[in-house]
């Protein structure tokens, strides 16, 4: 009996001390993750916060995240400009500019002429769900009253501003290409890599997960699959553009995680989700857990 207490006790004696050892590593990186989600929003480069409008307080949330990229779609409804992800959700007060173009404007004169005071550029990314022409005529209409705010394009070049309006969806690219001054940039997909569209007009690729990998965060990703995703994000920024992929896996566990580390090893400049906290955490945490420099 003695035998077995002392082999209990002695087991503890070691792996507590391991634990303590292991937990108090953690500690700081914890720590400073907690302090930084209670400050001021920390502008995380690579959050982009999918079908933005969904969450309880459009834009809000995703900013109070520290969300650099949002997106929203649009219908055009008997001449509005309304958001939702599906026609027959369509309502007549979710307005564009009412839920982000006005919101934004208030932000960026509060915080000094950005939406993050000091911080990077702020992207809007507009998917338009009804049809391409009409819907993109009455949108440039509503996005010439906020020229103040964007980053506009034009025969001598583009203007800075403190937000860039990325067109997504059903997009006219013609008409975009054949404009001399514009207040939006067309996003690309993996098929314009390589075939001479200037950056300024596709500054973006993005395309589906799943049509290029069958990787889910599931075991390790194959060798094959990480090659190619390099190559990818090589080759985009190399032409001067940055990359994103949309319906990659986003229920909460470990199999997420690794497709998050994959894509931030790969250096996939955006990470979509519609868990603004979960990604939120990942990023500071994984931030704060690279070597420093």
């Amino acid at each position: 009996m003695w035998v077995k207490e002392i082999r209990k006790y002695s087991f503890a004696a070691v792996v507590l001390p391991l634990f303590l050892v292991a937990w108090s590593a953690c500690m700081p990186m914890v720590a400073e993750r907690t302090r930084l989600i209670a400050s001021e929003p920390v502008p995380l480069l690579h959050a982009h916060a999918h079908n933005d409008y969904q969450h309880t307080r459009p834009l809000h949330d995703a900013l109070q995240r520290g969300f650099t990229i949002v997106e929203v779609d649009i219908f055009l409804v008997d001449g509005e400009l309304l958001v939702a992800h599906h026609l027959e959700d369509v309502q007549q007060d979710r307005i564009l500019t009412a839920l982000y173009l006005t919101p934004l404007r208030e932000r960026i004169h509060q915080n000094g002429g950005q939406v993050y005071r000091g911080g990077p550029q702020f992207w809007l990314l507009i998917d338009i769900k009804s049809e391409a022409e009409a819907t993109y005529a009455a949108l440039r209409k509503e996005l010439a009253q906020y020229a103040d705010i964007l980053a506009t394009y034009g025969p001598a070049g583009g203007e800075q501003g403190p937000v860039a309006v990325i067109i997504s969806g059903n997009r006219p690219r013609k008409t975009m290409e054949n404009e001399d001054f514009r207040y939006a940039v067309y996003d690309g997909r993996l098929e314009d890599l390589g075939a001479g569209a200037p950056a300024e007009f596709i500054p973006l690729i993005s395309d589906q997960w799943d049509t290029y990998f069958t990787w889910t965060g599931e075991g390790p990703m194959p060798e094959d699959e990480r090659e190619r995703l390099q190559n990818i994000v090589a080759m985009a920024h190399e032409e001067g553009r940055r990359v994103r992929f949309w319906n990659t896996p986003d229920d909460p566990g470990a199999a997420r995680e690794e497709i998050w580390r994959a894509l931030m090893a790969a250096d996939v400049d955006l990470i979509g989700t519609d868990d603004l906290e979960g990604l939120q955490r990942f990023l500071l945490d994984y931030t704060l857990d690279l070597p420093k420099k």
